[in-house]
Parts: C-alpha cells; sequence; structure tokens
C-alpha cells in the first residue's frame, strides 16, 4: 500500500524524497502569482496615472477592516510621514480617497475609498475577478478552505519574518544616500 507521503510530487520524487523540490516549486509559483498581480497593479497605476505605492495603499485602504488612520496606513506600508502624506495628497487629487475627521479629537484623520473610485477599480480588475473564478471552479471547497489557509499562513509567516528586517526607527535608513546624509549630519552638528 502506498502512503501518502510516497505519492510522485511535480520533481517526480516523492514527499519524502524532495521536501526542497516541494519548497522550490512553491516559491516559483508564488513568484509567477506575484509577478502577475504587479504587472496589473502597475498597469492599473499607468492607466491612472499613480505610482504603484498609491495602488498598494488603495489595496490596505480597501482591504481594511475598519477606517485606516495615515499612521496606519504608514505602519502598513512601511513608508515615512511624508510619504504617506504625498501618496494619500495624490490619491485625493486623483478622486480616489477622502480623508475625514470624524471624531471628537480633530486631530484624527480617517481615510475612505470613494464609491466612483472602487467602481474604475473594479472594472479594470475584472479580468483578475474573473480568472479567480475560472481556478476556483477547478478545486473543491475543501481543497479552497485549505489553499486560502496556506494563504493566510504564509502572509502572517512573511509579516513576521520580515518584520526583524526592517531598521528600527532609531537606526538611519539602510539606503545609502540616507545614511551618508545621517553621517553628514551628526559630523556637523555642535
Amino acid at each position: 500500500m502506498r502512503h501518502a507521503d510516497d505519492r510522485p510530487n511535480r520533481s517526480g520524487a516523492s514527499d519524502s524524497e524532495a521536501p526542497l523540490a516541494d519548497l522550490q516549486a512553491f516559491a516559483v509559483e508564488l513568484r509567477r502569482m506575484n509577478g502577475e498581480i504587479n504587472r496589473m497593479t502597475h498597469g492599473f497605476a499607468v492607466n491612472q496615472r499613480l505610482h504603484p505605492t498609491d495602488v498598494s495603499a488603495l489595496g490596505a485602504i480597501l482591504d481594511a477592516p475598519s477606517p485606516l488612520t495615515p499612521g496606519a496606513l504608514r505602519e502598513h506600508l512601511g513608508l515615512t510621514s511624508g510619504a504617506v502624506t504625498a501618496c494619500l495628497d495624490r490619491l485625493e487629487r486623483a478622486g480616489h480617497i477622502r480623508r475625514a475627521r470624524e471624531s471628537a479629537d480633530r486631530r484624527v484623520v480617517h481615510v475612505y475609498y470613494e464609491p466612483s473610485a472602487r467602481t474604475v477599480a473594479r472594472d479594470y480588475f475584472m479580468p483578475l475577478a474573473e480568472a479567480t473564478a475560472r481556478a476556483r471552479a477547478r478545486f473543491s471547497e475543501g481543497e479552497l478552505t485549505t489553499v486560502l489557509r496556506f494563504l493566510a499562513a504564509m502572509n502572517e509567516e512573511m509579516a513576521e519574518a520580515f518584520l526583524y528586517t526592517l531598521p528600527r526607527p532609531t537606526e538611519p535608513s539602510l539606503d545609502p544616500l540616507a545614511l551618508f546624509r545621517f553621517k553628514k549630519k551628526k559630523k556637523t552638528a555642535p
């Protein structure tokens, strides 16, 4: 009787023989999917005369369970306060978002995706939705549940792994020019 771990995988080796081949196959497919999504995202950015970072911000605003603050968006995207402000200014000028002060504390600003901009994005990304529906049709509900669990676990693991690779606020940026400016300022300071 054949054990489930002995089924041939993409590389032709059994699962017990080739865990690295499976890891490589996952890496290849995840990079391919990431590349295709990036290609579509960049196309949308060009179509809307936006920067790709602006599209990432739109995605974060759209996916957030409640309205984001600029600070929460900054943390999510890993940008500086100034970069987030510039991004939100571009998105607001282009009609994609609006900022609102809704709480008793007038310093708190929330960012909202404009309904008309949602329609533009939905129309542009309709081929992605259709491709997703076609791909989903190839799998059972149980398999799709497993795929969603895997994707959620990957997002959690990547967020955790890369959390420790970001520069700390007390450290200069790892950008060589920023590091040069940081050192230069330190030398000229009294």
